[in-house]
Formats: C-alpha cells, structure tokens, sequence
C-alpha cells in the first residue's frame, strides 16, 4: 500500500492500484475498519477484473452488515469464480436480510456444490420459509455433502418456525 498504511483516503485510493495484492489488503483492511464511505467504494470494487479483490471486497462489505449492500452482493453469485460467489453468500449471510432470499433461490442450483452448500446455509440462516421448497429439492443432489446440508437446514428451518 502506498501513503500512510491504514489513512482511510489511502485505504479507499489502493483500491485502484495497480497491483492485485495491494487491491485486496485495502479491501480487507476496509472491513476491519470505520472508515465512512467505505462502503461505496468496496461496493465499486467488487468489479474488480481480479477474483480475489472481489472476495475480499465481498467480505468487507459481510462485516459492515449493511443492507444497502445486498443488491451489489447479489450480483456477485453470477461471478464465474466460485470463490468469489462463496464469498458473496458468507457476506449475505452476515447481512441478513429477507430481501436477499429470492436471490439466493435463484442460486440453490449452482453448478458448483460448495456453492450450493453455502446457499442453502445462508438461506437457512434467514430462517424465511420461501427456501424451504428448493432447499427441499437439495435432498436429491448427486453430492452427499450437498444433501446433508439440506437436510440439516429443513430440520433448522422447521425448527425456527414452529
């Protein structure tokens, strides 16, 4: 990093830097932090052309656990990268809000089943009844990890809304 190493401004400022580590080391540095305006510029950085800026920018914004992140989140479960999609959901997962849920639905048949797992526990997690037909769906999946994690959220989902 360049500057002062954790000045918000230059925090904010190497998150357009050339080089990818210096990218991703702001961007977790801005999720351990208070630094107003943060958020838009983390949000911004989940377009970054390197997967890695995009996980740790994901996971800043998770620890911010603000809602007016959720949209941009969301975005990121299309990413091509699993990793990146993996570090979408642990961050809608420390947000929760039932506004990610249909998003999240959208996602339960993703083509990779860590993926998969991760959806079905952050849905889970929000404890809204509108996962319970595709989490359903999940006790059928070819991986076994994928079906016990279903089976683990019906049973959590059922639980909660007793």
């Amino acid at each position: 990093m360049t500057g002062r190493a954790g000045e918000p401004e230059t925090l904010i400022r190497d998150l357009s830097d050339p080089r990818i580590r210096v990218r991703a080391a702001a961007a977790k540095a801005l999720g351990n932090s208070d630094v107003a305006g943060s958020i838009p510029a983390l949000i911004a950085a989940l377009s970054d052309s390197h997967a890695s800026v995009r996980c740790e920018a994901a996971l800043a914004l998770g620890k911010w656990k603000n809602p007016s992140s959720v949209a941009a989140l969301a975005t990121l479960l299309d990413d091509p990268e699993p990793a990146v999609r993996s570090s979408a959901l642990v961050a809608l997962g420390r947000i929760n809000d039932p506004s990610s849920v249909p998003q999240l639905i959208a996602h339960i048949r993703d083509r990779d089943s860590n993926v998969r797992i991760g959806v079905i526990r952050t849905l889970a997690a929000t404890g809204d009844r509108r996962a319970l037909p595709g989490i359903t769906e999940c006790i059928r999946d070819p991986f076994a990890d994928v079906r016990e994690a279903a089976e683990e959220a019906l049973f959590r989902l059922r639980k909660r809304t007793r």
